[in-house]
């Protein structure tokens, strides 16, 4: 009596389709190079550039934190928005045992510029109005090219 067929044996290696006969490629880039950032992480360089630039000027700044957010909050006892124009960024005062916030909301920047460089340009005048607020200083006093079209 024969054996009944024997179930093959599952290849070690996996199979790989070269559609296209160029074999198969290296990585595009050196591990350390990333290939693509977000949108979200664009933003969140953009501002901490501004904040290093600040913080020449005002070393105290290292112990405030910088926060992204998406959108600004809807409801609650901060949220006196709903019948204005939207912000763009605010503030939180230290608490116990927590530092002053400066918060940047990403949407509404984004919303309202066409390109980098604009964008860098908003961002860096939110962090500047914000950074006054909770030093109760001017804008200007805290970068003296406030408002000033880069």
């Amino acid at each position: 009596m024969e054996d009944p067929v024997q179930p093959r044996a599952a290849d070690p290696r996996p199979r790989r389709r070269d559609r296209h006969g160029r074999g198969m490629r290296g990585p595009v880039a050196p591990p350390q190079v990333p290939l693509s950032t977000s949108r979200g992480e664009a933003f969140t360089d953009l501002v901490q550039d501004s904040v290093e630039r600040l913080e020449r000027r005002w070393p105290q700044l290292t112990e405030i934190e910088f926060v992204v957010l998406e959108v600004p909050p809807v409801g609650g006892p901060d949220a006196d928005w709903q019948d204005e124009v939207v912000p763009l960024g605010g503030t939180i005062s230290a608490a116990e045992g927590r530092p002053a916030r400066v918060v940047v909301y990403r949407r509404p920047v984004e919303i309202r510029t066409k390109g980098r460089e604009e964008r860098a340009h908003l961002v860096h005048e939110v962090v500047v109005e914000q950074v006054a607020e909770l030093l109760g200083l001017s804008p200007e006093s805290v970068d003296p090219r406030y408002g000033d079209e880069e």
